[in-house]
């Protein structure tokens, strides 16, 4: 159990600044914790909202008082801490450079019910309709919201700092959340906003759901964690000394995956954890989509006249959120047209683009126009810098897309996706395992595997206790040669393929139960001569793994559709064991050219483990089911003329 607390702990001191301190092959720093002590005053005040409530704050203000400064704030559900006189944050970090060397105004908040803050804290609370932002009329005062209180916050800031007037918004993951509330707060000061990898529909593409099916260890390991101890009443009486001890059950051990195989069904979860975690309690009662999600997703008709300058930042290999990205953008596109709206996709993990990426990642190679230090130098302060101090050029319009198999960034002057470009085309899956453009042809044609819960397809080929962030970049040949993996491939490609938009997946299944997932990958297969040292030359600089990326099946997608919502998520349906079925979903943007040489692979499989939650095979509800639900599925992927099976790719002509 210490260690269980003690990585939790460590992950809740790796999210409490969005921009944490780099690699140590990262650039160092320039300015040190002295210069910043000599350079800014800190203040640690308490706001007070329209409805008496009263928010944590912590403010760094430039001690030089001759000019009026821009500020940068962050509202955080993780900690705006340190807190307390005497104890600054990490704004030594390369991620601040700009901004410390601009004389900017740090300002950190703890959002309600959270760390320091007073209030109750509601997971993704909802946007409120109709109200008076502007105003604080009696009649209002009960209508508060994340966008209301960024509202009260700014309107604070503006008549208690030292400030030009201009305020800007950023975070990564749900302080991007609040990001995005703050875009719709209205208040004039607030000129712009970066949600970065923002939580947005925790059903369809986040943190807790795929398409449905839950991300178990995501949820279950994040949150003990969040609940308590990043809950005000927990924080409150560690400063004041008080220490309140949680006893949680000692489900986790090393392994991931014997773990949760060993834990079995959620049911034996939440029977173990109890009452004591209240989202346990809320993914159960709504299995299905519902007014909860709906009501708590911000996207759903909420982004309309969205007034300050919004640059949407997201990683195309981002585990927690690559969803939510593309959603937030395309949704302030659609609802909110005159909105000055910038997109930046990058190949990067959870936040990686403001720490910690350098030219490889691991065994992936990104470049060195996708490292960290580029992107907070050249992209993001530019974006603040001409909106909060009025230099500079104005960002190029629309989207700024780093294509992740040439390595090479693309302005998009009318955004993404590239309706005039991409044309959405057929890659047919042939029972010969066999991948083309042309359909089959054969009257009968099946490719047949057995999914069997007790033995699911891991999701990682290594042993680890928590999940990597590195399986989005995975090497897919672990699971390419297992039986219950279907492998289909091109030849060598004669030329590029590039694609650049959201993939879209149409298979034709029978299975012999009455539920089951579908796990589709598109994947790189590099030249079985392929070598990074040979491809930068022996004379570069930068330090390549040692690793064999001859063959290397780079993941470029991957997604899970729980098949009984093949139809409608708010209405599942089982399957009637040995009909033919047709499951289609939809799988999250890419923007990707398989070069020549390079093979284009598509595998399809039933388990994803522990990634995603295994599905029993039976129709039931999984929130509440026991081990007799879980069932072996004989599954058929037919692959005839009358029956086809395909991948839809956005291919830019």
């Amino acid at each position: 159990m210490k260690k269980f607390l003690l990585l939790l702990i460590c992950i809740s001191v790796s999210l409490t600044s969005a921009m944490a301190q780099p690699s140590s092959s990262a650039p160092k720093p320039k300015f040190t914790a002295q210069y910043i002590k000599e350079h800014y005053t800190k203040r640690d005040v308490e706001i007070k909202m329209r409805d008496g409530i009263k928010l944590y704050t912590v403010i760094y203000e430039p001690t030089n008082t001759a000019v009026k400064h821009p500020i940068l704030m962050q509202r955080t559900c993780y900690s705006a801490g340190p807190y307390g006189e005497g104890r600054y944050a990490n704004l030594q970090s390369s991620s601040y450079e700009p901004y410390v060397e601009a004389e900017y105004i740090f300002v950190f908040q703890d959002v309600r019910g959270k760390n320091m803050s007073e209030g109750e804290f509601e997971d993704i609370r909802p946007f409120i309709e109709g109200k008076k932002l502007n105003k604080k009329e009696a009649k209002n005062v009960g209508q508060t919201d994340e966008a209301s209180d960024t509202y009260d916050t700014c309107e604070w800031l503006v008549h208690n700092t030292n400030n030009n007037g201009c305020i800007g918004q950023y975070g990564i993951s749900y302080p991007g959340f609040y990001t995005t509330m703050a875009a719709l707060s209205g208040h004039p000061a607030l000129k712009a906003v970066s949600p970065q990898a923002p939580v947005t529909d925790w059903y369809h593409g986040d943190d807790v759901h795929h398409n449905g099916a839950f991300m178990m260890p995501e949820m279950v390991s994040f949150q003990p964690m969040f609940e308590y101890m990043m809950g005000n009443k927990f924080v409150r009486n560690q400063q004041e000394g008080q220490r309140m001890n949680f006893k949680f059950p000692q489900l986790f051990h090393s392994d991931m995956y014997t773990d949760y195989l060993k834990i079995g069904t959620y049911k034996n979860i939440t029977e173990a954890y109890g009452d004591s975690l209240e989202y346990l309690r809320i993914v159960r009662e709504h299995p299905n989509w519902d007014e909860y999600w709906e009501s708590h997703t911000v996207t759903k008709g909420h982004m309309h006249d969205v007034k300050p300058a919004v640059m949407v930042v997201g990683g195309l290999f981002d585990k927690e959120d690559c969803y939510g990205a593309f959603d937030t953008y395309k949704s302030i596109k659609e609802q909110s047209p005159a909105t000055e709206l910038y997109l930046v996709e990058g190949p990067w993990f959870h936040g990686g683009w403001a720490r910690g990426m350098t030219e490889f990642w691991n065994k992936y190679y990104i470049g060195p126009e996708a490292t960290s230090d580029y992107f907070i130098k050249n992209i993001e302060y530019p974006f603040f810098r001409y909106y909060l101090e009025g230099k500079g050029e104005k960002p190029k319009s629309g989207a700024m897309i780093y294509d992740s198999g040439s390595l090479k960034w693309t302005q998009y002057a009318d955004g993404w996706p590239l309706v005039k470009r991409a044309e959405t085309t057929p890659f047919y899956l042939h029972a010969d395992g066999k991948v083309s453009t042309s359909a089959p042809t054969a009257s009968k044609g099946v490719v047949t595997y057995i999914s069997d819960p007790a033995k699911p397809v891991p999701y990682h080929n290594e042993v680890e206790s928590s999940t990597s962030r590195n399986y989005m970049i995975d090497d897919q040949r672990f699971a390419a040669q297992r039986p219950d993996v279907l492998v289909f491939q091109t030849e060598p490609l004669k030329e590029n393929l590039q694609l650049a938009g959201e993939i879209e997946v149409d298979l034709m299944v029978d299975i012999s139960t009455t539920d089951a997932d579908f796990i589709v990958k598109v994947i790189d297969v590099f030249p079985d001569d392929f070598s990074y040292r040979r491809m930068l030359g022996r004379d570069a600089k930068v330090q390549i793994p040692n690793y064999i990326n001859a063959g290397y099946q780079l993941m470029v997608r991957g997604e899970v559709m729980r098949g009984k919502f093949r139809e409608s998520f708010s209405d599942p349906k089982p399957f009637e064991p040995g009909k033919t079925t047709k499951v289609k979903f939809t799988m999250p943007d890419v923007a990707h050219t398989f070069l020549p040489g390079h093979r284009l692979m598509i595998t399809v499989q039933s388990t994803w483990f522990p990634l995603v939650d295994r599905n029993p095979q039976t129709f039931c509800d999984i929130y509440t089911c026991d081990e007799s639900a879980y069932v072996k599925s004989t599954i058929n992927v037919h692959c005839e003329q009358n029956a086809a099976s395909l991948v839809k790719l956005p291919v830019v002509k």
